[in-house]
């Protein structure tokens, strides 16, 4: 498949759409707990704190991670992937955090072994089914666009604009938030979006980190929350 294949093209926009059933829906990563506590109450408070998701999570975790397992898979490298996973679930310090994404990620997996007849992404479930490797979504999201001929930055891209659109999602259920004012902040955010996963696509597995102190603080407090509408 080339750069511009068309039905690759496409299956980049069904897996950074929020309709895909991969339970994406039921996670805030931490937002929640933001405007319990007043941190989040209008769209400029929301779209900084997207941004530092974006800057200090996304970009040197999330894609590192998605790159590296998306070369792996390309190269037929299960062990790769793996290894590439493992290391997420090593740097990732919130339980809320690591449950999440590996719940999302094995559905993922699962979902393409439902649809999709691919032996690659079938052993790579069945690993993750076996407890041998977690199933981070962003190795999972990697190695389905390897396998799927999207190219490598058009997925790095997809799941950034995917994880905005999922928080902006969450946020309409938890503010008083209108779609103008999320179409805004969407459109504030695309731009780092492109600037992360140019900065960090190329990155070898060992820059990986995940440094946001105030995102992980949230998670850690909401996990103690007695009432809870997103899992974290």
């Amino acid at each position: 498949m080339t750069d511009s294949d068309p039905l690759a093209t496409v299956t980049a926009f069904q897996l950074a759409d929020s309709f895909l059933p991969v339970g994406t829906y039921t996670a805030s990563y931490g937002l929640e707990q933001f405007v319990a506590s007043d941190a989040v109450d209008d769209v400029e408070s929301l779209q900084t704190v997207l941004e530092d998701y974006l800057r200090h999570q996304i970009g040197p975790c999330d894609t590192v991670v998605l790159a590296r397992a998306y070369d792996a898979a390309s190269e037929g490298d299960l062990d790769g992937v793996v290894a590439t996973d493992r290391r997420q679930e090593a740097v990732t310090l919130t339980a809320e955090f690591r449950e999440s994404s590996t719940k999302s990620g094995g559905q993922l997996l699962s979902l393409l072994a439902e649809t999709e007849d691919d032996e690659f992404l079938a052993a790579y479930h069945s690993r993750v089914a076996d407890g041998d490797a977690p199933g981070n979504y962003a190795a999972a999201f990697g190695a389905v666009a390897a396998s799927q001929g999207i190219p490598r930055e058009t997925a790095c891209l997809a799941q950034g604009y995917g994880f905005v659109v999922g928080l902006l999602g969450a946020a309409q259920r938890l503010m008083r938030i209108g779609h103008t004012d999320t179409q805004r902040v969407l459109a504030g955010l695309k731009p780092v979006v492109t600037e992360i996963v140019a900065d960090h696509e190329t990155r070898p597995l060992d820059e990986i980190q995940s440094f946001a102190p105030m995102v992980e603080l949230a998670s850690m407090e909401h996990e103690r929350a007695e009432r809870r509408l997103f899992v974290s």
